[in-house]
């Protein structure tokens, strides 16, 4: 599922700390398109 947002199937991003980010709101959105489903 990760590998569908392109910035974080090859680290561009320096900082640790905006790649954290980028991955939570990844998730999160994965998250939101199976509620959706559900709901």
């Amino acid at each position: 599922w990760l590998a569908g947002f392109g910035k974080l199937r090859i680290r561009f991003e320096r900082r640790l700390d905006t790649h954290y980010a980028l991955l939570k709101l990844a998730c999160s959105l994965i998250c939101l398109r199976f509620i959706d489903k559900f709901c």
